[in-house]
């Protein structure tokens, strides 16, 4: 019997973290001896950056356009302890559905049997979740990952993102959709973050599987082309992208999230926006009791 493969989709805003934290996820899996695929599913086409080192990646939509005919080892690249690296891409600027690159990408993969051949232990794709398209619903709607975890942070674009992504989930996962493994909060810094996420979770009925906080390792990682987990793997943000990778692998559990009505959602920023500044001032008020 073979065995069943973990296919996990990362969702979160654009800008807010998602393939960092996507990337840091597979290097850590691989660290720990699973075998791995990531697919970036951004037009960007950046998503696997830093587990390539930058090294030059053709994406699967410019391989079709060249009307080639097209293998596994022409779309990907083995990055940090053996990841497999591939992008979808994105149509021509200006022309097209920016979605298109997922469906495209996914259906040249299944032809070329890349999880028959590669074996891997989980594949995850890492997927933009600001953008109301339906290419990129694709890996929530097809049945083609089995659970998603969208990444937020305590801005409110990212809150509304998560949300919207949360009625995507609602409405395809009682006909065999991808169901919700949870919120990462990323980017953790203000004493109101936890608290203003936290709520939001209990609020649509789901939970925050990690708090990820804003570090200047990232940064420095990042700017050497690579992730965490490989240019400071003895940093403590190494073992926070670790706990989070060993959740993922281990979790077992899911759920379909009740997200907000627009009009909730208003209120509830609105509440949120009233409390912030008393939830500064007493963090302040304590640190300066504690001095």
């Amino acid at each position: 019997m073979s065995k069943k493969i973990k296919h996990i989709a990362i969702y979160g805003k654009g800008g807010i973290g998602k393939s960092t934290t996507t990337s840091n996820i597979s290097a850590a899996l691989a660290e720990a001896g699973y075998r791995v695929i990531q697919i970036g599913c951004d037009p960007k086409s950046d998503s696997t950056n830093t587990l390539r080192g930058g090294n030059y990646l053709p994406t699967v939509l410019d391989s079709l356009r060249d009307g080639s005919n097209v293998k596994i080892e022409d779309i990907s690249v083995v990055g940090f302890k053996g990841v497999l690296c591939i992008e979808a891409g994105g149509p021509v600027p200006g022309v097209g559905c920016a979605g298109r690159g997922i469906n495209a990408a996914i259906t040249l993969l299944q032809e070329l049997d890349l999880f028959e051949k590669f074996k891997p232990d989980v594949v995850l794709y890492d997927v933009l979740g600001d953008v109301v398209c339906g290419g990129f619903a694709v890996p929530i709607r097809e049945g083609i990952t089995d659970k998603v975890y969208v990444v937020s942070s305590s801005d409110f674009m990212a809150v509304y993102a998560a949300n919207n992504l949360f009625k995507a989930i609602s409405k395809y996962a009682p006909t065999g959709g991808a169901q919700l493994g949870g919120i990462i909060a990323n980017s953790v810094l203000t004493p109101y973050a936890k608290p203003l996420i936290n709520d939001f979770a209990s609020k649509t009925g789901t939970k925050v599987v990690q708090y990820v906080p804003r570090s200047s390792v990232v940064a420095q990682s990042e700017l050497h082309g690579k992730t965490v987990i490989e240019a400071n793997p003895d940093s403590e943000q190494a073992d926070v992208y670790r706990a989070l990778a060993k959740y993922i692998i281990d979790d077992s559990e899911a759920a379909v999230p009740n997200p907000l009505s627009v009009t909730e959602l208003r209120d509830w920023a609105k509440d949120w926006g009233d409390r912030i500044l008393k939830i500064e001032a007493d963090a302040a008020s304590d640190l300066n009791a504690n001095i």
